[in-house]
């Protein structure tokens, strides 16, 4: 199953909008790929990563490059 990036963030970061998006899209299907934009803030990544995660209540399935899978616990 290819899974294709359904929020992207850019040059504004983690906003609030950014984050209830995500929950959204988890609350309808229960797993979402995330991906960083160029133009995004990329630095400490995986830090990153995890405090979306841990904001939506959501499990980090896999992280490759700057494009990341939550899935809904």
């Amino acid at each position: 199953m290819e899974l294709k990036a359904t929020v992207q963030i850019g040059k504004k970061g983690m906003t609030e909008e950014v984050i209830e998006e995500i929950k959204a899209q988890l609350k309808k299907r229960k797993i979402v790929k995330i991906r960083f934009l160029k133009n995004a803030d990329r630095e400490n990544f995986k830090e990153k990563v995890e405090s979306i995660a841990k904001k939506v209540g959501a499990q980090i399935v896999e992280i490759k490059g700057y494009t990341f899978i939550l899935r809904r616990e």
